[in-house]
């Protein structure tokens, strides 16, 4: 449908001339070199483009689908996570449909892994991939947004500026989705809320789910136009984020009064970091499909919420920052959750973390840790 054409992924017939484009692009080859080359002189570069060039090319020859794209990165970020994971693991998948498209709605901690991740969950384990919502603000270059759009990424316009172009672009968005589940039988990833949970407070935005019901049809309810879309809440953990200290930078900023403001490639930089840093254990549940119609959006977010901080596996980073900013509290029954963990040790850890960081910055990257526990305690007293 061309309806979609400035929003949807690339198809295979398009995957050759996008390649093309993008090994062609001086300014992407030019970023791979001064990270990978930064030692050399500036005037060193356009003596190596041809060679990375040359190199890219080789890579991309056997390359003929999206499925091979996607492919060759699935076996690329396994060989990642074995070397930056203790260990990476997924549950509740057995829950879910095979011929079945879904909603993926997780918390989202990481730009580019956790989409990947939950990839990687389906594939493993023997099932389609799913096309990826990613918004237009991480793809000012255009070789950006072309390797993002041939991984099954569609664009989410956020940078309008007129309130009847972001209505406009919001409409065509929630017919996509729509039509991505209901006449393509593609399942969707979408994060819960715009930007990642800096602060580790995983809620979701009502306005996301109110664009979502854009798309229902005629006297069709909000709630039987959520229903149809087969929401499945996701949880994705990471026992450390390689980027905590970034994002307390950030929060910090803004706690001064501040405006921060990205550097140009601070987006693809955290990406980078988001996949090569440490990350210990990491844990992805796959919630049960939300089958109740909710009369409001309000509704529907408390239930996805409650999926998703429930669904949370918590790992000792976690449970030791609750612990120093809860001294007093019994934290026997959080202990229990890892019997055999060497809590000394995990103590030592989280501190050689945060003996890294600014002083200014700890509190906020404790208080990031902690935050699951919090959450998932306040909504078991519910």
């Amino acid at each position: 449908m061309h309806d979609f054409d400035e929003i949807r992924p690339y198809r295979d017939a398009e995957l050759a001339d996008v390649l093309a484009r993008i090994i062609g692009d001086k300014e992407f080859l030019d970023l791979i070199l001064e990270r990978q080359f930064s030692w050399l002189p500036a005037y060193f570069l356009p003596l190596i483009r041809p060679v990375l060039k040359w190199h890219l090319k080789r890579l991309s020859h056997d390359l003929e689908t999206v499925r091979d794209f996607q492919a060759h990165l699935s076996s690329r970020l396994k060989a990642i996570l074995d070397e930056t994971t203790t260990s990476y693991g997924f549950s509740g998948i057995e829950n879910l449909q095979r011929d079945q498209a879904y909603v993926f709605m997780s918390n989202h901690r990481d730009i580019a892994l956790d989409p990947a991740l939950v990839i990687l969950g389906l594939v493993e384990s023997g099932r389609d991939s799913l096309r990826i919502a990613i918004g237009d603000n991480l793809l000012t270059k255009p070789f950006a947004s072309d390797l993002m759009r041939i991984n099954r990424s569609f664009i989410v316009k956020r940078s309008l500026s007129g309130r009847r172009e972001k209505f406009a672009a919001l409409k065509l968005l929630s017919r996509y989705i729509r039509h991505s589940i209901c006449s393509d039988a593609v399942s969707i990833w979408i994060a819960q809320a715009e930007g990642r949970a800096k602060d580790g407070r995983d809620r979701t935005e009502t306005a996301l789910l109110k664009m979502l019901a854009l798309s229902r049809c005629g006297e069709q309810s909000f709630g039987e136009a959520m229903r149809t879309l087969n929401i499945v809440p996701v949880s994705i953990a990471y026992e450390y984020d390689p980027c905590d200290g970034d994002k307390a930078a950030e929060l910090f900023v803004g706690q001064q009064g501040d405006i921060y403001r990205k550097t140009a490639y601070e987006d693809l930089a955290t990406i980078k970091k988001g996949f090569v840093g440490f990350k210990g254990r990491v844990h992805v549940n796959f919630g049960e499909p939300l089958v109740t119609e909710f009369e409001t959006a309000d509704h529907l977010a408390s239930a996805i919420d409650r999926h998703i901080v429930s669904g949370y596996r918590l790992f000792p980073s976690h449970i030791v920052a609750w612990q120093w900013l809860n001294p007093d509290d019994d934290a026997s029954a959080l202990h229990a959750l890892w019997p055999d963990e060497d809590w000394i040790r995990a103590h030592a850890n989280l501190q050689r973390r945060l003996d890294q960081l600014p002083e200014e910055h700890r509190d906020i990257v404790l208080a990031g840790y902690a935050a699951p526990v919090i959450d998932q305690l306040a909504f078991a007293q519910r």
